[in-house]
């Protein structure tokens, strides 16, 4: 472990319930990337300092603290502009690292991008939050550039030429991201007329453990922040045979980066899509509510705030206050409570989605001659039967199902015909 120091500033507007929260989630990101926070400091001011944030006194007594201790990191508990940024890692020198709350989680991000999409779109966000930091970051770059051969010609800073390759690759990133956008724009139009759920939760609610109880996917789950940030969907097949599209979304996060979430835009298309959406809340949490809200402001951030939608809480086998149900079931109109890894209550999460998907569905009628009766297998496996009678001439069926399956049903019985 890296051992290092975290600061906080709080304004007389500052809520400090929530203050103490963030600490200790910032806490948990930084072990995360393999740092230990071993002191937090809150510094109270009426407002932020135009220069360093911080009061320039307070920063640099805790810069001499971390050199004298050997540490080599200071963290920040918020984003900081690019001037708050330069200045305080002038102050900070070469040894010192400042890592803001934006960069914590863009590293993080980093660390656990696997897949081509979701590497592009770290790497997307990270150039931006880089951009209009150069200055800050590489102070060697301030040399002059001259000579022959030199893009900007005589005289050109090295960093301009810089801030001109990168924006050379956000334009590239963004163009494939574009691309990566449109195809799973495609893809989600062949399924239109299957019902979808979507999974969106706090980063490490247990989404990921949950896709995999619903459908049986060996999901990467790991008891950690952003363990996973790709989007996988699912098959479930219901009870009643009825099938929905199951999707993982990449965890929220209180004051995720703006750069992250318009980079994500397509992972979070899924939610965008989806007909129903299961807020997944860690039941064990020192800030259910904090969480919820999160949630709920990242929706409207994504305008899907509107779309129907359940609370259900995880991880129940975890608490031993009973009292809490009566206090949630109070404020959130009797939401769901399951345990995914120990698979509890999973049953009474499936008969609620089956009903919100069977509202979706339609009820058919089909008459099937006795020598294409060979086709009865895909209506049973696909639909929910009502009624069966088997008459002299045919089998009449009744059932539900959506449009879609219907009509391949129909298909396959009148190319027999």
């Amino acid at each position: 472990m890296i051992d290092s120091i975290l600061i906080s500033l709080s304004l007389p507007t500052t809520n400090k319930e929530i203050l103490h929260e963030e600490i200790e989630e910032i806490k948990l990101l930084a072990l995360t990337l393999g740092y230990s926070i071993n002191k937090s400091i809150i510094q109270n001011k009426n407002s932020i300092d135009a220069s360093t944030y911080f009061g320039k006194g307070k920063i640099k007594t805790i810069i001499n603290q971390c050199q004298e201790l050997k540490y080599t990191t200071l963290f920040i508990n918020d984003e900081l502009n690019p001037g708050h940024y330069k200045r305080i890692q002038k102050l900070a020198g070469e040894d010192l690292l400042i890592i803001d709350r934006t960069k914590l989680i863009l590293d993080i991000f980093n660390n656990h991008a696997t897949t081509i999409e979701s590497k592009t779109q770290v790497e997307l966000a990270s150039l931006q939050y880089m951009m209009p930091r150069l200055i800050g970051q590489w102070t060697h770059l301030e040399r002059q550039m001259g000579g022959i051969g030199t893009r900007g010609g005589p005289g050109e800073k090295q960093i301009e030429i810089d801030r001109r390759l990168l924006r050379k690759d956000i334009n590239k990133l963004k163009k494939d991201l574009k691309n990566i956008e449109n195809q799973r724009k495609t893809q989600r139009k062949s399924r239109s007329n299957i019902f979808k759920v979507a999974l969106a939760g706090y980063t490490n609610a247990g989404k990921s453990s949950l896709l995999r109880t619903l459908s049986g996917y060996n999901a990467f789950v790991k008891d950690q922040l952003f363990a996973t940030l790709d989007t996988t969907t699912k098959k479930v097949k219901l009870k009643n045979n009825t099938e929905v599209l199951l999707s993982d979304t990449v965890g929220f996060l209180r004051n995720l980066p703006h750069e992250l979430i318009a980079s994500f835009r397509s992972t979070l298309g899924e939610i965008e899509d989806a007909d129903l959406i299961i807020k997944l809340i860690d039941i064990s949490s020192n800030d259910i509510h904090g969480h919820i809200k999160t949630i709920e402001d990242t929706l409207e951030l994504l305008n899907c705030h509107k779309k129907e939608s359940i609370i259900v809480f995880n991880k129940i086998d975890k608490i031993n206050d009973t009292d809490i149900y009566e206090r949630l079931n109070h404020i959130y109109n009797n939401p769901l409570y399951i345990s995914s890894s120990k698979k509890l209550r999973i049953n009474k999460l499936l008969s609620v989605i089956q009903e919100y998907a069977t509202n979706n569905l339609t009820t058919f009628k089909l008459n099937i001659p006795y020598d294409k009766s060979h086709i009865i297998d895909s209506v049973y496996n696909q639909t929910t039967i009502i009624k069966r009678e088997d008459l002299f001439e045919h089998i009449h069926i009744e059932f539900q199902s959506t449009e879609d399956i219907y009509k391949k049903i129909k298909n396959k019985l009148n190319q027999n015909l």
